[in-house]
C-alpha cells in the first residue's frame, strides 16, 4: 500500500489518547496542597503535562526547595494512583488505532509517563499489542528533547521525514520540530489552541474522529 506522507505515526498518551488532563492537573494541585504550598492554577498545572514528572512538578512549582521535590512526586503519585483506574480513552481512539494498524502503519507512543505508568495504562486499556514501540520520560530525555522520536525511528527502522508526532501540547510539537518530524496537534487536551497554532502544526484536530479522518486523507 502506497503511503501519502508517513509510515510511522507517534502519539502522545495523556490528553491525546487518554482523557486524563483534568485528573493530572487536579493531582498536581492536590500534591501542592498536601505540602502546604501555593496551589498552581488549573492552567499552570495543565501546561506542564507531557513533561517527565520531575520536570513537570519543577515547572509547576518552580520556587520549591529542590530537596522537597521527591516528596511532592510521592504525593502526586499517591493521588494519581487513586484515580487512574477511572480514566478512559477519548471516544474514537480504539477504532482509530485499530484502523491505522490494519492499514499497515507503524504506531508508537512517546509520553511523559513513566514506563510502569504507561504499561499499566496500556494494559488497562487493552492496547499493549497495538503499538510497535513506546518511549517514556524515565527512559530517555524528556520532551521537547528529540531523543524519544530519534530512538523510536531507529528501533523501528523508519525515516524521520516520514514520521508524524501527534500531541495535545507544545512540548509534543516542539519535540517534532527538534527531531525533524512532522507535527499534528489535537485541540481537546492540555494546551490552548493559540499556543499550539504558534508552532504551525500540519493540522490541529478538534476531535479524535476528525484526527482519524485527516490521517486517512493525508497520511
Amino acid at each position: 500500500m502506497t503511503r501519502k506522507r508517513f509510515d510511522l505515526i507517534v502519539f502522545d498518551w495523556d490528553g491525546t489518547l487518554m482523557d486524563s488532563t483534568a485528573t493530572i492537573a487536579a493531582c498536581i494541585q492536590a500534591a501542592a496542597r498536601d505540602l502546604g504550598l501555593k496551589v498552581p492554577s488549573r492552567e499552570q498545572a495543565s501546561f506542564v503535562i507531557g513533561l517527565g514528572l520531575q520536570e513537570a512538578l519543577q515547572a509547576a512549582l518552580p520556587d520549591l526547595d529542590p530537596r522537597r521535590y521527591p516528596l511532592l512526586v510521592e504525593r502526586y503519585r499517591y493521588h494519581y494512583l487513586t484515580k487512574d483506574k477511572g480514566l478512559t480513552l477519548f471516544d474514537g481512539v480504539r477504532d482509530m488505532l485499530s484502523d491505522l494498524s490494519q492499514r499497515g502503519y507503524f504506531l508508537a507512543v512517546a509520553t511523559g509517563k513513566s514506563r510502569v505508568g504507561l504499561n499499566r495504562a496500556l494494559d488497562a486499556a487493552n492496547l499493549l499489542s497495538v503499538f510497535d514501540a513506546t518511549r517514556c520520560a524515565d527512559e530517555t530525555f524528556s520532551k521537547p528533547h528529540p531523543a524519544m522520536l530519534q530512538e523510536l525511528t531507529r528501533e523501528l527502522g523508519q525515516d524521520m521525514g516520514r514520521t508524524v508526532m501527534i500531541g495535545d501540547t507544545t512540548h509534543d510539537l516542539q519535540m517534532a520540530i527538534n527531531a525533524g518530524a512532522a507535527g499534528v496537534a489535537v485541540r481537546y487536551g492540555a494546551h490552548a489552541s493559540p499556543q499550539l497554532d504558534a508552532l504551525q502544526p500540519l493540522y490541529a484536530a478538534p476531535s479524535v474522529p476528525e484526527l482519524h479522518q485527516w490521517l486517512l486523507d493525508n497520511a
